[in-house]
């Protein structure tokens, strides 16, 4: 394949399982559509990355001569989708509120800059002496520490979140490798980064899959005030542990 194209037909290779899950599940098709969106922004975050952490030849040329371009657009929108409901997908349960006693605990008077410390801890992050993709990955491992510290009930679905999307993740990048034999060697920055790596994918790449996942996974019921009930298979109804709802 054309080095050029390589960045946008990975990219939108993303959008495979984005559309088979969103037609699937049609229960959490707003959800996933809402998460795609608010995530798709970040791709103009492209700048801090290149050419710091990595170079892509890109369509238009428009990461060399500007720093944005449209593939970045297309990974964020796809990877939040999918980030925010392969928990789901996989492992079934349901979506409920949270006991009115859970949602007045004193802890969550720290609610909204939980759900926002990824960004805020970005910054701080980012003015290190580092490559900037440990700034993304330290702030995404902030968010799921503070998520975890807020809302309890969500730290099994934080890790386990994070294992799908990073197994989800692994596979992307394999096939990238496959694809593209010496590609990754071209395009990152390997020299700056740990020179760490697992299969021949760059271990700063998997650290992302593994937090973002951690994140993202739990962010909705996070922002929203719910929390993930198994399904009872005698009544078929959620069933409902802990405080009432």
């Amino acid at each position: 394949m054309n080095p050029q194209y390589v960045w946008l037909a990975w990219s939108s290779a993303f959008l495979v399982p984005w559309t088979v899950l969103f037609f699937l599940f049609p229960q959490r098709r707003k959800v996933m559509w809402w998460a795609s969106v608010l995530t798709a922004p970040f791709g103009l975050t492209e700048p801090i990355f290149v050419p710091e952490y990595w170079n892509p030849p890109s369509l238009f040329d428009l990461a060399q001569t500007t720093g944005f371009d449209l593939e970045s657009l297309i990974f964020c929108f796809a990877i939040g989708g999918v980030g925010v409901v392969l928990y789901h997908a996989l492992a079934g349960g349901t979506v409920i509120p949270v006991g009115q006693e859970e949602a007045h605990h004193a802890r969550h008077r720290w609610h909204r800059l939980a759900v926002a410390s990824p960004v805020v801890a970005f910054l701080p992050l980012y003015v290190l002496p580092w490559n900037p993709i440990y700034a993304g990955i330290g702030a995404m491992l902030v968010g799921a520490v503070a998520t975890a510290v807020c809302r309890p009930d969500l730290r099994t679905k934080a890790l386990v979140g994070g294992g799908l999307f990073l197994a989800y993740y692994l596979v992307f990048m394999l096939a990238l490798l496959v694809s593209a034999p010496g590609y990754v060697e071209r395009v990152w920055n390997l020299r700056a980064l740990s020179g760490v790596s697992l299969l021949g994918i760059p271990l700063e790449e998997l650290l992302f899959g593994l937090t973002f996942g951690m994140y993202w996974s739990s962010v909705y019921e996070h922002l929203s005030w719910r929390r993930t009930a198994a399904w009872s298979r005698k009544t078929d109804v959620p069933r409902r542990s802990g405080g009432p709802v």
